[in-house]
């Protein structure tokens, strides 16, 4: 099929190369403009595009689609492009544009999109990390064709995953990149003959952007829900908090089976080991695995403790807003 692919980040690229591998021709790939990244701040182009201009995929990168909007030279242009393609069907994963109805109309069989999640459940920005923060036993992939609402499109094809106790939202992300390749191409494959399922109105829930601030680890919290969001927040924004005024960053922990400390303030330190720091929380304890301080490696527990004067008693604190 002649396909437009409209996408960003990593997740994007994999089902970008294994619309390739299976074979589709991608006449346009579109793609969030450049951005600085990096200590240097210089511009970067996103994964797809890397991807795209090394195989010689003609490349847009419009800060808008609407011809009525901020950006309309920029929609315009798209438009004159989009429409040269004379596309089968565009694919968007994680494009990070709101898609006009004239775009939606345009290709030959409409639009379809990659979504990480069990659809309703988790619409929205960042389904991966908000579903392992909530504690979710199970995800997946939804294979939806789009309309104008925000991944409100009918369903095409469904497949669940099990979230591990290990995965964090790096790990996940890559199974779940992997799983929608490969559901993207057998969609394309069954098109003609897919049924269209509405979403059920039961169970709408919406994964908002992930904030930075969010990061600040919350000790009053329980042993469980910090873990989660550790894991959630690896790797992006990275789970932070404070020691002896130094910030750090936590990026993997497991709940205690030890009972909770009695008389400790949460964030205090009751036990160091080679294998973990443990830190009150709130009736139950957390042990911290590894660690980060500004500017450094991320450091198992043991290689950390040879570089600080940690004593039990000392306090974990949360980093301001």
């Amino acid at each position: 099929m002649r396909i437009i692919f409209a996408g960003t980040p990593e997740f994007a690229r994999v089902a970008l190369e294994a619309l390739q591998a299976a074979g589709h021709e991608i006449v346009l790939a579109l793609t969030q403009p450049d951005r600085p990244a990096g200590r240097g701040m210089k511009l970067q182009a996103s994964p797809v595009k890397q991807h795209a201009v090394a195989h010689g995929i003609p490349v847009a990168q419009p800060r808008s689609l609407r011809l009525d909007g901020k950006y309309p030279e920029d929609a315009a242009e798209a438009q004159r492009l989009l429409q040269a393609a004379k596309a089968d069907v565009m694919v968007v994963v994680a494009y990070g544009l709101i898609l006009p109805q004239w775009v939606l109309d345009l290709p030959r069989t409409g639009c379809l999109n990659i979504h990480a999640s069990l659809l309703p459940r988790w619409r929205g920005a960042a389904p991966i990390h908000r579903a392992i923060e909530a504690g979710d036993a199970v995800t997946g992939v939804t294979i939806m064709q789009m309309d104008a609402g925000l991944d409100t499109g009918d369903m095409l094809l469904v497949e669940s995953l099990p979230i591990l106790d290990s995965d964090t939202t790096g790990s996940l992300h890559d199974k779940l990149a992997a799983l929608g390749g490969r559901m993207v191409v057998q969609a394309l494959a069954q098109l003609p003959d897919l049924v269209r399922t509405v979403q059920p109105e039961e169970g709408v829930c919406y994964a908002h952007k992930i904030e930075k601030r969010e990061a600040a680890i919350d000790w009053t919290q329980d042993a469980k829900t910090i873990v989660r969001r550790i894991r959630a927040f690896n790797p992006f924004p990275g789970a932070a908090t404070l020691l002896g005024g130094e910030s750090l960053k936590v990026w993997s922990a497991s709940v205690s089976d030890a009972p909770a400390p009695v008389g400790l303030v949460c964030g205090s330190i009751c036990a160091l080991t080679q294998e973990y720091i443990a830190v009150a929380a709130m009736n139950s304890v957390v042990h911290i695995h590894e660690l980060q301080r500004p500017g450094g490696k991320r450091l198992p527990v043991a290689e950390f403790l040879r570089g600080a004067d940690l004593q039990l008693g000392m306090a974990f604190e949360a980093v301001a807003a």
